[in-house]
């Protein structure tokens, strides 16, 4: 196998929200909360714990995200395996403190070459989850 053909891509969303990472870090962990932006869970912020998020199928995806929690350290970082549609990579949450609240980054890694279509979801899907932590918070 060439490089070209074992190198993976990136989704990154960051966004400055105007509330402190405890806060954050509690909407991101919590399973309640995440169903409100992301998708209905089994969710546990705990090192090997696997996890299911569920959503309405579509033609092109069943709605199933299976995952595995790789690590936690409060309120600052937390990385999860995610499997779906023959998809194995990658989401890290990287919460820095600023003056005006928490610098979100959100890094979903390890798309190949040949998921294109998968690649090009989770753009728009993890903008469009972002924005809708973003109102979360904003009403919590």
């Amino acid at each position: 196998m060439t490089d070209a053909q074992t190198e993976t891509r990136s989704v990154v969303v960051e966004k400055v929200m105007p509330h402190p990472p405890e806060k954050v870090w509690r909407a991101i962990t919590t399973p309640a909360l995440m169903e409100d932006w992301l998708m209905k869970n089994d969710f546990e912020p705990r090192v090997g714990h696997e996890f299911t998020f569920r959503h309405d199928p579509t033609p092109q995806w069943d709605g199933v995200v299976i995952g595995r929690v790789i690590e936690v350290e409060p309120p600052e970082r937390l990385a999860y395996t995610w499997g779906s549609l023959g998809l194995e990579s990658v989401v890290t949450w990287t919460l820095t403190p600023t003056p005006s609240g928490t610098h979100v980054r959100m890094e979903h890694a390890g798309f190949r070459p040949d998921q294109e279509h998968a690649y090009r979801g989770a753009t728009a899907g993890w903008s469009r989850f972002v924005d809708n932590l973003a109102r979360v918070l904003d009403t919590a």
